[in-house]
């Protein structure tokens, strides 16, 4: 995706898998709620007057393709937020046109996390602050084995599909 930005907040260290582009930054502590909060705040101050798109680690079937028309220029206009949801009830995306601390807090902090609520909480929350929402598609995210396998089986010829049967076959070698 074009971006004029790449911001990775990782808890861990940075390996040789980070592609070139990338800025990195330390995730915060806290609860999920607190640590995405403040991945919009460093956002915000890295780039004040970019928008930010979170994308949750647990969706290896995102590529720009599907985010491409969503968040194509011509889609963009007079959108406030962009809303991903889950399958589960939860969200894998969240965007902000004009991300601040302030708004991420409001958002974010207090949000029921991994719930089958969660993404109608976030949605709600959203509405309620009066934004315009641009609708990301509906995608699984993967918490369980069997979320894995379906997610492979949207993309198997993916690197997350590629592992994932690496990974079945030496259980079923090593049984």
């Amino acid at each position: 995706m074009p971006a004029g930005r790449r911001l990775l907040v990782l808890d861990g260290a940075v390996g040789a898998w980070l592609p070139p582009g990338w800025q990195v930054v330390p995730q915060s502590g806290g609860g999920l709620d607190e640590r995405l909060a403040a991945a919009f705040a460093a956002a915000a101050v890295l780039a004040p007057d970019a928008p930010a798109l979170l994308v949750g680690m647990d969706t290896p079937q995102v590529d720009a393709a599907l985010l491409a028309e969503s968040l194509s220029p011509a889609r963009r206009t007079g959108v406030d937020a962009w809303y991903g949801p889950a399958g589960d009830g939860g969200f894998w995306a969240l965007g902000l046109a004009r991300p601040t601390e302030r708004l991420a807090r409001r958002l974010l902090l207090g949000l029921p996390m991994s719930t089958p609520d969660t993404g109608q909480a976030l949605l709600d929350r959203l509405v309620a602050e009066n934004l315009m929402i641009g609708r990301l598609p509906v995608v699984t995210d993967v918490d369980t084995i069997r979320d894995a396998r379906h997610v492979a089986a949207e993309a198997p010829a993916g690197r997350f599909a590629a592992c994932l049967r690496s990974i079945e076959t030496d259980r079923e070698v090593t049984g």
